[in-house]
């Protein structure tokens, strides 16, 4: 419980904020505008293009943000695909559909408010406060002017302003919220005998006629995709911040210069007891908690050696109570408001009155203080190397982009030259396919769609020129070159024959467990026999016990009255299940504080609903036309 202290208000602006700013503070915006020709677009908004190096720069910016925040786990190839593509698209198209209605409607942003909002953006703080160097050095790092920033940001709190007005009209009709909490609630008995395709494999034998039948009425099935063998090289900032060697000197003369940064405020650690009131709390009501925590106090005075075993025994805090009430260290800004005073106007051992916050009554011993300081230049040496390093990197990255871009373009029959310029290593990748390459780690990004492309232009693939170099993300660049081009084929019948044995097995085994369990059900319905059913289980649409959508769905479709009754489901994977519905109920106490979270999420879906129609209506009025085919599917979808 209070564990949620240290989630100051704070904190939850500076998380809101990133989920606003991500791709402009982290990322750049650089891209989003550029090259903006007919010949390269690949959707039209009241007469302004979208090229294809806007949306390759968009879908950069946003599996970057992926990457980010997945990590290690991150796949490019999950996310990497034409649909996500297509939904980048759509939403490059709501930004300009929203711009073009935010301009018909005379909506405007104050300096004021525009100032305000990028003065509260993490990354543009130091020490708390809005620092205009660190501000200018970030968008220079990325290539972005403060005009085109700010620009951006106020076009996006302009959109935000339009679609806030429908998201706060967004209404849940109480009848309509009462009866999905009933449908949601709802309860229902089930027992369930479900016929597995493996346990009818032992009753199917297919012939080499059959296989040999199903070969060549599937032969696209076996066909090996087209595919090359292919070398690439791979420039990044890093790359090139790793050849950059930095004086000592340099090193203490920006610690000298930028001393306010490495500054640690004061910390305090402290114990709490907390009191808590309610049916779960110290006491009934709030007088009675309050009551409980002023007779502690007084029982501490006079043992102050008591606090660590009252707190075991008292506190109300399961983050905190077991450890005699320890809390740590902590800053300004981590506790709630009247918690932080009172730790801080504390001497060291001293206690504190009872105080009141929004998680009910504490008594605060404090522990320790570890003063203010500035930290070492040992203590931050190679976080100002990696920041120095970085710093001049940015500065010479163009440079290098240069010499890269310019080499493999006339230099065009080998790699070498410009990895020997820049000192950088020629990577291989034995398979690359139209859909992407085997074995290619995903960060970098090397073998986006347009690489791809690239690769397999006619030219690449006749006379094994090297690609021009291609910015896969920011600050990287690749250009790559076929060794070895695999056409398409389809691979011999003795090849792929277990293969075809073992799919039409599987085919077989899922007609005859579908047959025998429509035979047992019907059998049932003429007399109920029980035997193989697993034992009864409640299920409900928010804890379905296991059980799939599909069954889930028609257990609920019955309604109550014909109850008892059986059914039958063919499940994903070819199981056929046979289920005993027996009794339906609603709980007679409903959980308040569920029933409270899900009409807020229900409410949040409509508000989508709508802010999603509001779009779609404004890509009809303002002539919004796809001109990529392969880029339409997403467009019904989320915008």
């Amino acid at each position: 419980m209070f564990e949620s202290i240290r989630s100051h208000r704070r904190w939850l602006m500076i998380f809101l904020i990133v989920l606003v700013f991500p791709s402009f503070v982290f990322f750049g915006v650089q891209g989003y505008n550029r090259f903006i020709s007919d010949e390269r677009a690949v959707a039209r908004v009241a007469g302004q293009s979208i090229t294809i190096d806007a949306l390759e720069a968009a879908q950069r910016n946003r599996l970057e943000q992926l990457r980010q925040i997945l990590g290690s786990s991150f796949d490019s190839k999950i996310f990497d695909t034409p649909a996500t593509r297509a939904a980048t698209l759509h939403a490059l198209i709501a930004d300009k559909v929203l711009a073009q209605e935010a301009q018909r409607a005379h909506l405007w942003v104050s300096a004021e408010r525009l100032r305000d909002v990028i003065a509260a953006v993490p990354a543009f703080q130091q020490d708390g406060r809005f620092s205009y160097e660190r501000y200018k050095t970030i968008l220079a790092a990325q290539g972005q002017s403060e005009q085109s920033f700010e620009a951006r940001v106020r076009a996006d709190l302009i959109q935000q302003t339009l679609l806030r007005a429908l998201a706060d009209s967004a209404l849940l009709p109480r009848t309509v919220a009462e009866r999905l909490h009933v449908a949601f609630e709802e309860q229902r008995e089930v027992r369930e005998l479900r016929l597995r395709p493996e346990d009818f494999l032992h009753q199917v034998s297919v012939t080499d006629e059959q296989i040999s039948a199903y070969y060549a009425s599937h032969r696209k099935d076996f066909e090996t995709p087209e595919s090359v063998r292919a070398e690439y090289l791979v420039l990044t900032l890093d790359d090139v911040a790793t050849q950059i060697s930095v004086p000592e000197a340099d090193l203490r003369a920006y610690y000298e210069q930028n001393r306010s940064r490495y500054g640690q405020e004061e910390q305090r650690r402290a114990s709490h007891i907390l009191f808590t009131y309610g049916p779960d709390g110290s006491a009934k009501d709030k007088e009675g908690a309050r009551k409980l925590a002023e007779q502690t106090l007084a029982r501490l005075r006079n043992a102050p050696g008591d606090f660590a075993r009252l707190a075991k025994e008292l506190s109300k805090d399961p983050g905190s109570a077991a450890n005699g009430g320890d809390l740590g260290f902590f800053g300004r800004n981590m506790m709630v408001k009247p918690f932080e005073e009172a730790a801080f106007a504390l001497k060291e051992g001293q206690l504190s009155e009872v105080i009141e916050t929004d998680f009910g009554f504490h008594i605060i011993r404090l522990t320790e203080i570890r003063p203010a300081r500035v930290k070492s230049f040992d203590e931050v040496r190679a976080e100002i190397e990696r920041e120095v390093r970085r710093q001049q990197a940015q500065k010479k990255f163009a440079e290098a982009a240069e010499t890269f871009t310019n080499t493999v373009y006339e230099q065009a029959d080998s790699l070498q030259p410009a990895a020997e310029k820049l000192k950088l290593k020629v990577q291989t990748a034995e398979r690359v396919t139209r859909q992407g390459a085997e074995g290619v780690a995903p960060h970098p990004p090397v073998f986006t769609p347009r690489v791809i492309e690239a690769l397999f232009a006619a030219d690449a693939l006749k006379n094994r020129r090297n690609t021009e170099a291609i910015e896969t993300a920011p600050n990287t660049l690749v250009a790559a070159r076929v060794l070895e081009h695999r056409p398409a084929q389809v691979r011999p019948p003795a090849e792929v024959a277990g293969e075809i044995r073992k799919r039409l097995q599987r085919q077989e085994a899922i007609r005859l467990a579908k047959e025998a369990g429509q035979t047992r059900l019907a059998a049932l319905r003429e007399q109920p026999d029980l035997s193989g059913f697993d034992k009864p289980r409640t299920i409900s649409r928010l804890a379905p016990g296991g059980l799939p959508d599909s069954a889930l769905k028609a257990v609920f479709q019955i309604p109550a009255q014909q109850l008892p009754k059986f059914l039958g489901v063919e499940l994903e994977g070819g199981s056929f299940a046979i289920l005993h519905v027996l009794s339906a109920r609603v709980p007679e106490k409903p959980d308040v504080a569920r029933r409270e979270q899900m009409a807020l999420g229900w409410a949040q879906a409509l508000a989508s609903g709508d802010s999603h129609a509001y779009v779609e209506a404004l890509k009809s009025k303002y002539k919004t036309e796809i001109l990529q085919p392969g880029l339409k599917s997403a467009e019904k979808g989320p915008t």
